[in-house]
């Protein structure tokens, strides 16, 4: 092996992160705020939905994760919304056919950030617009 390469090592969802990494995470969303959004976008340079979640969760925690919000909603354990904490993956179906099409990252406080065309921003999940396209919320890191 390469020096410096290292295995990828699989463990079980959720995955256990410090206090600490959770908020590097949000310093992250703070940091790419008002980043522009671009279609299939997993950089800094531009930002789509699911890429956006794939970028800051291997950023913060190291966790390589698929690449479109569909194949990250089956990952993790379903959380009602009530019970949502912060780092929980929010999903909607924006398109109204019952398809999961767009991710964002609860921050609590029912605030979730995502990349939308507008750009990388908050919303409320209280907002009409969010609540009437919610679809559920998966859990793939905890506290240790």
């Amino acid at each position: 092996m390469p020096e410096g390469s290292a295995s990828a090592v699989t463990r079980p969802l959720p995955f256990k992160v410090s206090e600490r990494s959770l908020e590097h995470l949000f310093s992250s969303i703070d940091e790419y705020r008002g980043t522009n959004y671009r279609s299939g976008g997993a950089t800094p340079e531009g930002f789509d939905c699911s890429g956006f979640v794939q970028y800051l969760y291997k950023k913060n925690f190291r966790m390589l994760l698929p690449r479109t919000s569909g194949e990250l909603a089956i990952l993790g354990n379903m959380v009602q919304i009530k019970q949502l904490q912060p780092g929980d993956l929010v999903f909607f179906s924006i398109e109204g056919n019952s398809r999961v099409d767009h991710v964002g990252i609860f921050i609590g406080n029912n605030n979730f950030a995502h990349a939308a065309t507008s750009g990388v921003k908050v919303n409320n999940l209280y907002e009409y617009y969010y609540k009437s396209h919610y679809a559920c919320a998966a859990r793939l890191i905890t506290i240790d």
